[in-house]
C-alpha cells in the first residue's frame, strides 16, 4: 500500500516564522556588534553567534518548504499530542511541573498571563521551557515509520526576539555569578550590557524566581560576611537591577524579592556615585507600583535617599528627587520622610536655588502632613515661597506649588496671617497669582485672599 501523501508545495507557516525569527536575531546581533566599541571579547562572542544564526538561516532556506499535515485516516499516539492543541507535537518542551507541551501553544498560554500548568493547575516556579528530547526522538521515529517528515527545530523565538540560545547564555551568566571573583565581574558586566541594549533580555529575570537572588548573590554574600564588595562589581549589579526593573512585568517580583531593597539601601550609602545614583533610579522605577511604594518605605529607604539629596551631587540629584517624590505620594511615606529630615534638607536646597522645580513639587506633596507644615513654618518657608512667587523668571508650576503650600499653611497656622497680609499689601503677590496663575494657582491664591479677608472683617466687627 502506498504511503499517504503528507507534503504540499505551499510554504509552511512554521518554517516561515522560524526564518523571520532568525532574521530578527541576526539584526539584533549585528546592531550589538556595531554599537559596542568598548568590549572586544563581548563583540567577538556576538560575531560568533551572528555567524551561527546566519548558517541556521542558510540551512532553513535550503530546505524544501513543506507543511506537516496528517491524513484523516492516520492517528498518532496520545502521548505525542499536545494537551492544549490536541495535535501532534512538533517541538515538545517540558514546563516546571514536568508536563510536556508543544512549544507554540504553551508559549501562548504563558504569554496570556497564566503561571500555572494547564494540566495539573500547579503553580509554576519558573516559566523556562526545556526541550523534551526523548519525546522528540520518539515522535521522529513514529513519523519516519509513517512517511512523515518532522521539521527540525532550529532556533525558536518567544515572539520577543529571544531564542533558546539566549536563555542558555543567560543561565550560564547567572552560574558565573556563583563562581570566582573574575568570573563574577565578567558576568556582571555582560548582564549590565545586555539588559541595557536588549530590552527583551530583561524579561528573562521574570521567568524564574531564582534569577534575581542569583544575580545579587555576590552582594548578599559580602553583606552577610561583612566584607567589602568590589566597587565595579557592585556598580554593574546595581545597574543591571535598574535595567531589569524598567520592564513592567518585573517591578513586582523585583521589589518583593527580600534581598533587593536592603541591597539598594546599602548601595545608596556606599559605592561609586554612579552606583548610588542608579540605586536611587532603581527605587524610583520600582515605586511606579503603589504596592512597591509601601515596601520601599517600610524598608527604610527614605532616610538614605534624603542623605544623598543633602549631599547634592549633580549626578544623583535627578534620580534621588524623582524617587523621593514617587515614594511620598502615599501618606505613610510622607510621615517617614518628614521624620527623616526631608523638610529641612529641601528648604535649604530651595534657598540655594538647587533643583527648585523638583523640590517644590516634593514640598507640596509633604504639605498635606501636619508635622511637615509645622516644620515649614518654623524653618521660615513662608518668605522663601513668596520670594519664588515674585520672581518673574519662575515658571508657572513653581508658583503654583508655592501658593499651594502657602494655602495649606494659611489654613493651618493663624500666626502667619499677618505676614501674608503684609506681603499682599506690599507686593500684591497673592492677588496677581489669583488673576494670572494656572487654574490651580488661581484657586489656591483666591482661597488665601478669602481667608485673610474674613479674618480682617471679623477683627473689624469685634
Amino acid at each position: 500500500m502506498a504511503k499517504p501523501e503528507v507534503f504540499s508545495g505551499h510554504t509552511d507557516p512554521t518554517m516561515a516564522a522560524k526564518a523571520n525569527d532568525l532574521k530578527e536575531e541576526l539584526q539584533r546581533l549585528v546592531k550589538v556588534i556595531v554599537d559596542n566599541d568598548d568590549d572586544y571579547d563581548f563583540t567577538l562572542q556576538s560575531i560568533d553567534r551572528a555567524s551561527q544564526t546566519l548558517c541556521a538561516l542558510k540551512d532553513l532556506k535550503s530546505k524544501k518548504p513543506v507543511s506537516l499535515k496528517l491524513p484523516e485516516s492516520l492517528s498518532c499516539p496520545e502521548e505525542f499530542r499536545c494537551p492544549i492543541s490536541r495535535e501532534l507535537m512538533k517541538d515538545p518542551v517540558i514546563v516546571a511541573s514536568g508536563q510536556t507541551y508543544d512549544r507554540p501553544f504553551i508559549q501562548r498560554w504563558l504569554k496570556s498571563g497564566h503561571r500555572t500548568c494547564p494540566q495539573t493547575q500547579q503553580v509554576l516556579s519558573h516559566i523556562l521551557l526545556t526541550p523534551n528530547l526523548l519525546i522528540r526522538e520518539m515522535i521522529s521515529q513514529w513519523c519516519r515509520s509513517h512517511g512523515i517528515q518532522l521539521p527540525d527545530p532550529l532556533q525558536y523565538s518567544n515572539g520577543d526576539g529571544l531564542t533558546e540560545a539566549d536563555r542558555g547564555h543567560f543561565l550560564s551568566l547567572l552560574d558565573k555569578l556563583s563562581s570566582t571573583p573574575s568570573n563574577q565581574k565578567e558576568a556582571a558586566r555582560e548582564l549590565r550590557f545586555l539588559t541595557k541594549r536588549i530590552p527583551s533580555f530583561r524579561q528573562l529575570f521574570g521567568e524564574s524566581l531564582d534569577s534575581i537572588p542569583q544575580l545579587l548573590k555576590p552582594l548578599s554574600q559580602n553583606r552577610s560576611q561583612s566584607e567589602e564588595i568590589h566597587p565595579d562589581l557592585q556598580e554593574d549589579l546595581i545597574t543591571t537591577l535598574l535595567n531589569l526593573s524598567i520592564h513592567d512585568n518585573n517591578k513586582k517580583i523585583v521589589a518583593e524579592t527580600p534581598m533587593v531593597i536592603p541591597l539598594l539601601i546599602d548601595a545608596l550609602r556606599s559605592g561609586t556615585i554612579e552606583t548610588r545614583s542608579n540605586a536611587a533610579a532603581a527605587l524610583f522605577t520600582l515605586s511606579a507600583l503603589d504596592s512597591n511604594k509601601g515596601i520601599i518605605g517600610k524598608s527604610g529607604a527614605l532616610k538614605p535617599l534624603i542623605e544623598l539629596l543633602e549631599e547634592g551631587h549633580p549626578l544623583a540629584m535627578k534620580d534621588v528627587t524623582s524617587a523621593i517624590f514617587n515614594l511620598c505620594i502615599i501618606q505613610e511615606n510622607k510621615a517617614r520622610a518628614v521624620r527623616d529630615g526631608a523638610v529641612m534638607v529641601i528648604l535649604k536646597k530651595i534657598a540655594n536655588r538647587m533643583h527648585v522645580d523638583e523640590l517644590l513639587a516634593i514640598l507640596a506633596i509633604l504639605s498635606s502632613n501636619p508635622n511637615a507644615v509645622e516644620e515649614m513654618v518654623e524653618l521660615g518657608a513662608v518668605p522663601c515661597l513668596f520670594k519664588i512667587m515674585r520672581e518673574s523668571e519662575a515658571c508657572d508650576r513653581n508658583k503654583e506649588n508655592s501658593v499651594a503650600i502657602l494655602h495649606t499653611i494659611c489654613f493651618s497656622d493663624r500666626s502667619k496671617w499677618w505676614e501674608m497680609r503684609e506681603e499682599e499689601n506690599t507686593y500684591g503677590t497673592i492677588s496677581q497669582l489669583a488673576q494670572n496663575g494656572t487654574s490651580r494657582a488661581k484657586r489656591k491664591a483666591s482661597g488665601i485672599l478669602e481667608r485673610l479677608n474674613r479674618a480682617v472683617n471679623r477683627t473689624h466687627t469685634a
